[in-house]
């Protein structure tokens, strides 16, 4: 298993835009898949965003295009870059994490390393 850390909670305005980070333990993003997942107040947590060790994304259909997952691998850090913000996206913003390939990137079930939160409210 990995640390991870999450970080850029705030509030914005519709329309706007945010960056989370996630760093991570060790040398851990040249050789682990990430995911985000968001969790609503009485909603299911959901992946958004995965970048996988190989740099290949995947996103959510609600996310595509204004949403971007990337990663900084001499520093240890995902990021993701969120754009054009909904009230809908706000929620409890995960970072997760495996070594290897994942076969389904946004599935909760294929990780096994999980951040504690940052809070995004759009409003």
């Amino acid at each position: 298993h990995v640390q991870l850390v999450e970080s850029g909670e705030a509030s914005v305005q519709a329309g706007g835009s945010l960056r989370l980070t996630c760093e991570a333990s060790g040398d851990a993003t040249g050789r682990y898949s990430m995911a985000w997942f968001r969790q609503a107040p009485g909603k299911e947590r959901e992946g958004v965003a995965a970048i996988d060790f190989a740099n290949i994304t995947d996103y959510a259909e609600s996310v595509k295009g204004r949403f971007a997952a990337s990663k900084d691998t001499p520093k240890g850090t995902w990021f993701l870059q969120m754009n054009s913000l909904v009230p809908e996206d706000s929620g409890m913003y995960y970072c997760a994490a495996v070594p290897g390939r994942v076969l389904f990137r946004l599935l909760r079930s294929q990780y096994n390393s999980w951040g504690m939160g940052t809070q995004v409210t759009v409003s």
